[in-house]
């Protein structure tokens, strides 16, 4: 087995392996079978302990361009963390184009989308959608354009609960309070620097990094889905953000926080204070019909500051489909789940949302009606649903 100073003598064990591989065939197949598979368990350890972010690049990497997709009527944090995917796709040589259904008429997402001069593409059918590989951002199954049931997402990066998932890729953190905290992370994971607003992408000694541009958003969409980090918030949203921080365009983020408010939101939001319907601690209004749907996630925010209201509940009608929007403080009241039930007896319904927020739409003409005839739905019959699902008698 040894040669002269002590150094293994290879023919000799090559001649010892062969005779046992001989003598014992069965013993010596077992073996490289359970070697194959310890090194296939070894490898899949390895892989799957790598940080998400890692991952994700890898994915994003994979192809050649990507339609980032964000939920309907997207506000800062699925805009800042559609920016976000984007900045880290462009970084691994995939082309990314961001897209939306709906509208951007919120001022404050509408300044958001200004301010940081971003290229959003609208679509209205699944054949808009830029490439075959999808990125979903700040929700998890595709809804509000024709043809979206049909769409298999390439990847799913989200906050909301649901069982939406990637075909290569899916992360949903429900325990985060922003989706732009996750890609915060992910720009971390990879060793990425924030770039300070100051500085341009080449002076930073960094393999990737966080444009002044992606920090700034990405900070302002953890700030409104927190509430300015004082609600639904955990441990990684303040972490993200202190991250990112070095990076923030402080003009930029105080332009996008304090817009101009237009006159039809005031109205807006007078007619849910002047109209609302109490029950208890519950109140739900109907504003009628807008222009503008962010009005009605506006009213909604204004009617829960009401004196002894706990949960509230605000609907508003766009070209014969009815928005929704709810927000509780209170902790019989999951108004996600609250929303997906009172719309549960409406064909072309979607809801959802956390605990603390969310949103529906019925998206059907003449769903819903002020009187109400043959198959259409009584306006006052869905604000009696509302109230049931409230109040947990569904």
């Amino acid at each position: 087995m040894f040669g002269p100073v002590g150094q293994f003598d290879t023919g000799a064990i090559f001649e010892s392996i062969d005779s046992f591989v001989r003598a014992h065939p069965e013993i010596a197949a077992a073996l490289v079978v359970a070697l194959g598979a310890l090194s296939l368990v070894v490898y899949a350890a390895i892989r799957f302990k790598r940080p998400m972010g890692t991952r994700f690049a890898e994915a994003l990497e994979d192809v050649d361009e990507v339609a980032v997709l964000m939920h309907p009527n997207p506000d800062p944090d699925a805009m800042a963390a559609a920016i976000g995917v984007a900045c880290l796709a462009e970084q691994v040589g995939t082309t990314p184009t961001i897209q939306f259904a709906g509208q951007i008429r919120h001022q404050e997402n509408r300044a958001f989308r200004t301010v940081l001069d971003l290229d959003l593409d609208p679509i209205d059918h699944v054949s808009d959608l830029a490439a075959e590989a999808v990125v979903l951002v700040d929700h998890n199954a595709p809804r509000g354009f024709a043809g979206a049931e049909g769409v298999l997402p390439y990847a799913v990066v989200d906050h909301h609960p649901g069982d939406g998932t990637g075909e290569m890729f899916t992360d949903v953190r429900t325990d985060y309070g922003a989706c732009s905290s996750i890609v915060a992370e992910y720009f971390r994971d990879v060793g990425a620097k924030p770039v300070p607003p100051d500085m341009h992408a080449s002076e930073v000694n960094a393999s990737y990094t966080v444009p002044s541009q992606v920090a700034t958003g990405l900070v302002y969409g953890i700030l409104t889905d927190t509430k300015h980090l004082t609600a639904g918030c955990s441990a990684a949203d303040f972490d993200a953000a202190g991250f990112l921080f070095p990076g923030v365009n402080e003009d930029h983020l105080d332009r996008i926080a304090n817009p101009e408010v237009s006159r039809e939101v005031l109205e807006a939001k007078a007619r849910a204070i002047a109209g609302r319907d109490v029950r208890g601690p519950f109140a739900v209004a109907d504003i009628g019909t807008i222009s503008n749907v962010d009005a009605i996630p506006q009213a909604a925010d204004e009617l829960i500051q009401l004196e002894g209201v706990t949960a509230a509940v605000v609907c508003g009608e766009r070209e014969s489909n009815v928005y929704l929007s709810g927000r509780s403080r209170d902790d019989r009241v999951h108004m996600g789940r609250t929303l997906e039930a009172a719309l549960d007896h409406y064909r072309g319904s979607s809801a959802g949302g956390h605990a603390r927020m969310g949103g529906g739409q019925i998206i059907r003409p003449d769903a819903v009606t002020d009187g109400g005839n043959g198959e259409s739905i009584a306006r006052d019959e869905l604000i009696e649903h509302v109230f049931e699902a409230l109040s947990g008698d569904i």
